[in-house]
């Protein structure tokens, strides 16, 4: 009983690699080895190397929606159309500094899970399931080696950027102390550039960390999907079919092709014998063919039937052990004689033709 129950433990152990067929399956899920923090990297590096490109273009923007604020907007009459038309200012405005930097932040996003992934569309990954708002599932997943993982990985991030962040602002401390000192938009360029500087040391940390937690993330979801000995068993089943049931199926295609065979039997020329281990029959048209054809063979019980039907049907059977022997080694069903037998094949053609004659 013991015995029984180990085995059935250890069947179940999912201690296989997944198939293709379990990972297109997963995939199709939406479950894919996948790094969250490969797409804040991303996002985060594109931006701000937007930012060496637009950066000019945005304060000068910031400072244009200031100065529209201050001359045309600060001491006008509010009314229902004056309100309107700043509404529309603004947001024509904030859409020319905003837009061109979300669009390269999509852009981003979408390259960063490319990247990963590839192309994929999974539609039941988005399906609403009941087990997704289950308290205990969630609580499952909150008190986890995975969430005590997350955190660990989250709390490192937040020390190295902060350690980043503070070395920049220690180097430039001199030139932010006296900050004060510079003209708006003097003061706006080098707090746009100490930003920029900022978020491209980040951005390049955090690349440098995706890619040790894109590796995590690619040996868990490997673990997830693995299959145990009997899941290997039943998808076996699936694709290729119950193995009992193959086996009546092939079965039945050899009595089928047996059968095929055996009808052919009477039409031969000669069976050729071992004389009862060895049966092979052949037949020959000089109209039609160019050499002897095999057109049924075999060996002990299947050989015996061959030759039972041979004379029944009053087929000449010859007795030839290493001729039957060698044919029944090189030559299928439907083949040609070879052309090293051509000679002792002849000659038993010849024997078979004469004793037609004389009968």
């Amino acid at each position: 009983m013991y015995l029984s129950l180990d085995l059935q433990f250890f069947a179940q152990e999912k201690t296989e690699k997944a198939t293709p067929k379990k990972r297109q399956e997963t995939r199709k899920k939406g479950q894919v080895a996948k790094s969250n923090d490969v797409n804040t990297a991303f996002i985060l590096l594109f931006v701000f190397l937007s930012f060496l490109f637009l950066g000019r273009f945005v304060v000068e923007q910031l400072i244009s929606i200031t100065r529209y604020t201050f001359q045309d907007y600060l001491l006008i009459d509010l009314t229902a159309n004056n309100v309107q038309s700043m509404f529309i200012d603004y947001s024509l405005q904030a859409a020319l500094v905003v837009g061109p930097v979300m669009f390269i932040a999509m852009i981003a996003g979408i390259f960063s899970n490319y990247l990963q992934v590839g192309v994929l569309f999974a539609p039941e990954a988005i399906k609403m399931k009941l087990s997704k708002i289950d308290p205990i599932q969630g609580a499952k997943r909150i008190f986890s080696i995975r969430a005590l993982v997350e955190f660990l990985k989250s709390m490192l991030k937040i020390s190295l950027v902060g350690l980043v962040t503070f070395t920049i602002i220690w180097i430039y401390l001199e030139e932010i102390l006296i900050l004060s000192l510079y003209s708006v938009r003097e003061g706006a360029l080098f707090v746009g550039n100490l930003t920029v500087i900022m978020g491209l040391a980040v951005a390049f940390l955090l690349i440098f960390l995706s890619v040790f937690d894109y590796m995590y993330q690619k040996y868990d979801h490997e673990k997830n999907i693995r299959m145990s000995k009997q899941d290997l068993k039943d998808e076996y089943k699936k694709t290729e079919g119950d193995p009992l049931i193959k086996s009546k199926v092939k079965e039945k295609q050899r009595q089928m092709a047996m059968s095929r065979m055996m009808a052919e039997v009477p039409k031969a020329d000669v069976v050729i014998t071992n004389p009862t281990h060895y049966a092979v029959a052949l037949k020959y048209d000089d109209q039609q063919m160019d050499a002897p054809v095999v057109i049924a063979k075999g060996v002990d019980f299947i050989a015996l039937k061959v030759i039972n039907v041979a004379k029944n049907n009053d087929v000449i059977t010859v007795e030839n052990r290493p001729l039957a022997r060698a044919l029944y080694a090189q030559a299928e069903i439907g083949d040609q004689v070879p052309e090293d037998l051509f000679k002792a094949v002849a000659e038993v053609l010849a024997y078979v033709y004469r004793i037609q004659n004389k009968m």
